[in-house]
């Protein structure tokens, strides 16, 4: 009789095995290892020249072959990313929307999308605002993910929208982490000297009031020539908590 009912069983477990491994992957299908929103300043502090060299950084990093191992190395195989630029406290603007990162055919595509696209802005500087689009973003993202990253680079202070401080602080209250990449100006701006070069430098403004959440970090570009490099090392690093 148990054997008659164990035969019976997994009769009835073979049948179904189908049914219900279709069910899980639906159900995962939606899950990545981090949600990342790359924020890049576009304010009229970033001439021409850096705003060139600051796009090609960010596409150069997509299809690096170590970001991309960093990118599909964890649980699920892939992240989710966003690529934002913005400027003044109403000038954010989406230009890839959420994308799945799980190989180098979707590198590439995110890669060339970065590189292609036209520049936004050449407002003002609002990181409190650049973050809070970023909340929202993150908000109404089809994916998900226990790890939530606000990626900022910029080359000066907050000087347009609310105290960027409320916007850190709202953004951790979520269980957000932002880390930042400041890009040091070979001069400072002869109209605001202390917007690119503050006291204390850009480095340490950063770390008092942007940066924030579980494992937040700055790292410094002494250039817009060295972003590339510095990019690369950024995303390797923030991908790399997942492990």
């Amino acid at each position: 009789m148990a054997r008659l009912l164990g035969g019976i069983f997994g009769a009835i477990l073979l049948t179904l095995s189908p049914v219900l491994g279709a069910a899980l992957a639906y159900a995962d299908e939606g899950q990545v290892d981090l949600l990342l929103v790359l924020a890049a300043d576009v304010s009229r502090s970033v001439d021409d020249k850096e705003f060139k060299l600051q796009r090609e950084g960010y596409a150069e990093a997509m299809r690096d072959p170590r970001v991309l191992r960093a990118m599909t190395g964890g649980p699920t195989g892939r992240i989710a990313v966003i690529f934002v630029e913005w400027a003044s406290e109403f000038e954010q603007r989406v230009l890839v929307d959420w994308a799945v990162i799980a190989g180098e055919r979707d590198a590439q595509e995110m890669s060339h999308r970065i590189l292609s696209a036209p520049r936004s802005y050449w407002g003002r500087t609002s990181i409190s605002a650049a973050i809070g689009f970023s909340i929202g973003l993150l908000a109404r993202c089809p994916f998900q993910s226990d790890r939530q990253v606000i990626d900022v680079s910029g080359d000066g202070t907050n000087n347009s929208g609310i105290e960027v401080t409320v916007a850190r602080d709202a953004a951790v209250a979520k269980g957000i982490t932002i880390n930042g990449l400041v890009i040091q100006s070979d001069e400072p701006m002869p109209t605001n000297p202390s917007h690119t070069h503050p006291p204390g430098g850009l480095r340490a403004y950063y770390e008092n009031n942007v940066i924030g959440g579980p494992g937040a970090f700055v790292l410094e570009a002494q250039n817009f020539g060295s972003f590339g490099q510095l990019i690369i090392s950024k995303l390797i690093k923030e991908i790399a908590a997942l492990t």
